[in-house]
């Protein structure tokens, strides 16, 4: 990238993130109209929230990276490819194996079968492709879908690097050339290259392309080392995807320790506060595991390896359990000593159990028996601290699996452990993209259940091993998904000034217009500076008109991570679906807020018509239900579209609008 132009998008940037910081603190603190708080506070915390994205969009582009000719990869090393596939078409998944067999570094072709497909197997068997799928270790485990799938594979091979293609994603002859270079950096983890669809129109009904995102966002997340991976269409080195199973393993093991330790403390001292004063040898076993639990936390703390205290631990614990029931034994013999002794009493003509002293009876009945109840709630914790990880198929996962999406957790866990990662902003692969607006909504609500799975579980603002632009970098991402609660704001604020006469602010005063116009407009151009000449109005449309998929995303990853709520997990169908008519329901909430729009545009011309509105302000609110309806018409579009049609069967798809980094000017 030109120096002058990194120098016009910090200049803009910078100009952007003074006017917003301007505009929101003024209408904090001078703005707000209090009388009508419940629409004016949510007004201004919209505006706030669009603020702090903002920012984090100018922080992102402040170090926008063009990396250019990639370096000459090194001979010699050894590469897998992974196709993961589940129940996409066969014909779908071996083209794309094919284009992967074709590829010109020397690597070994691997067709990932989650479906287990016999047919699929003998088809890629019979073309030398190898085929892969769950192991037996897999019965009855979580599954993890495409993560647990990567993660089986990792365990059947062994290459070095790895490209890992989704099962429409047919990649170029020279990918692994284009990207393997990079790895001469030793502590290079990842490369990740965009993700381009042939089966998307010009006018993009549906937003596949995200030409801001595959391009100057990743080349901004690069520039400060946070390039992250998308899925498919990556190379990534091995050994750094094994250092994140390890690490993550052996702190989970770590931490599930601790927690067994105290568990196991505070119920021995719940036990021994229950014995009574005959109890000395229960007391003498309990007191002992007391012991043998703060000697297992000093040996932690002091840095000894989990797998010798573990053991250790349990191999003491078992043996004061076996004390213990010795101790029951021979009690229960000295009962049955007693009980003979009574039959034989019974036995004499002058004497009957009726008529002997209850006092023996009562002490057999009283006795206080061991409270072997405490010490095998110890044993089920000692269990709960194996370090083997019984309740999953694999020990290490190095694949994250705490969300139905593995991409981003997985590499901020990579660059937690000091690894590197690049954005190659080249088009190498081509995919198919959706293409009607059910497959689209449940793919995109996948995403975002995924990322705000990640943000819910390993928020980047407070993991280890992170900087602080990384920290951000990740963040940015998470908090895009939030955009959903700002659209109802944003919908409902015009109508409610149309229909109601309610302001959210103190007044439409020229001082209110001096801090939001220049701010809206400068915005605006710190967008068309970055794109640089790719569009962008496609992307900004959804960002509003998804506001209930961002919403959904939020709600039910919320309760899948705090409540335990399921989580239902779908692959994207990559086959065309036949046309049914128009689903107009699955967009039922846009179409609702278009009606209360356009209501309110009748409300409010009417209301000015008749002099109970301010001509000024209800002028302003109109313009802004017209904008809404605009970014809103695109929903229409999505409805109606019918999926990608070539000019003629015969005719190639449209060659990529980027071929290669040297294209955009990257130096």
């Amino acid at each position: 990238m030109s120096q002058r132009r990194r120098y016009v998008i910090r200049v803009v940037a910078l100009v952007t993130a003074i006017l917003g910081v301007n505009y929101v603190a003024w209408r904090w603190l001078f703005s707000v109209n209090w009388d009508a708080w419940w629409i004016a506070v949510p007004l201004v915390l919209a505006e706030t929230y669009s603020l702090i994205d903002s920012l984090l969009f100018g922080m992102t582009m402040w170090r926008l990276k063009g990396r250019g000719e990639p370096p000459e990869p090194e001979p010699g090393l050894t590469v897998d490819v992974f196709i993961a596939t589940y129940n996409e078409p066969l014909d779908l998944v071996l083209d794309t194996a094919r284009a992967a067999q074709a590829i010109t570094y020397p690597h070994r072709t691997w067709i990932l079968d989650d479906g287990n497909r016999a047919e699929l197997k003998a088809r890629a068997e019979a073309e030398g492709i190898g085929w892969i799928t769950r192991s037996a270790a897999w019965a009855g485990m979580p599954r993890h879908a495409k993560a647990g799938n990567l993660n089986n594979a990792l365990e059947a091979t062994d290459g070095e690097f790895l490209l890992i293609l989704d099962a429409d994603m047919v990649p170029s002859p020279d990918i692994l050339d284009r990207t393997l270079g990079y790895f001469r950096d030793e502590r290079m983890g990842l490369v990740q290259t965009p993700q381009w669809f042939v089966n998307v129109p010009d006018d993009d009904p549906l937003g596949s392309q995200a030409p801001l995102f595959y391009g100057p966002i990743q080349e901004g997340k690069d520039g400060w080392n946070a390039a992250f991976f998308c899925g498919s269409n990556a190379v990534i080195r091995r050994e750094a995807l094994m250092q994140i199973g390890i690490a993550r393993y052996a702190d989970e093991v770590e931490v599930g320790v601790h927690r067994a330790l105290r568990t196991a403390k505070e119920v021995i001292e719940q036990a021994r506060k229950d014995l009574g004063p005959g109890d000395v040898d229960v007391r003498r076993a309990l007191d002992e595991i007391a012991y043998d639990i703060a000697r297992a936390r000093r040996d932690l703390d002091r840095g000894e390896p989990l797998f010798d205290v573990t053991y250790r631990f349990q191999k003491r614990v078992a043996a004061t359990r076996r004390t213990l029931v010795d101790a029951d034994l021979r009690a229960l013999h000295e009962d049955l000593a007693i009980i003979a002794g009574l039959e034989q009493l019974g036995e004499a003509p002058d004497m009957s159990l009726a008529t002997i002293d209850e006092t023996a009876l009562r002490q057999l009945a009283d006795r206080e028996w061991s409270p072997l109840g405490a010490v095998e709630t110890v044993e089920a914790l000692v269990r709960s601290i194996d370090v083997d990880r019984g309740g999953e198929a694999q020990a290490v996962m190095p694949m994250a699996t705490i969300s139905v999406t593995e991409d981003m957790a997985t590499c901020m866990r990579m660059h937690g452990l000091g690894w590197r990662s690049a954005y190659h902003d080249e088009i190498l692969t081509t995919g198919l993209a959706p293409e009607d607006l059910q497959t689209m909504l449940t793919q995109r609500l996948r995403w975002a259940q995924g990322t705000m799975q990640v943000m819910f579980r390993e928020n980047p603002l407070v993991q280890k091993g992170l900087s602080i632009a990384q920290r951000l970098m990740y963040f940015a991402t998470m908090w895009s998904y939030l955009s959903g609660f700002a659209a109802l704001v944003y919908i409902a604020a015009p109508i409610v000034y149309l229909v109601f006469g309610v302001l959210p602010v103190q007044a439409l005063s020229t001082d209110f217009f001096v801090r939001l116009v220049p701010f809206l407009v400068v915005n605006q151009l710190l967008f068309f500076v970055v794109a640089n000449g790719r569009p962008t109005w496609r992307g900004q449309q959804y960002s509003l008109a998804l506001f209930p998929t961002w919403i959904r995303s939020f709600t039910s990853a919320f309760g899948n991570v705090f409540l335990g709520r399921s989580l239902d997990f779908a692959v994207t169908p990559k086959e065309k679906r036949e046309h049914t008519g128009y689903r107009w329901d699955l967009v039922r909430p846009q179409l609702i807020a278009m009606g209360l729009l356009v209501l309110a545009l009748v409300v409010g011309g009417v209301r000015l018509a008749l002099g109970h509105a301010s001509p000024f302000g209800t002028v302003f609110n109109m313009v802004w239900v017209v904008f809404d309806l605009v970014i809103f018409s695109v929903i229409i579009k999505a409805v109606r579209y019918r999926g990608f049609e070539p000019e003629s069967a015969e005719e190639p798809a449209p060659a990529p609008a980027v071929a290669r980094p040297s294209d955009q000017g990257a130096a």
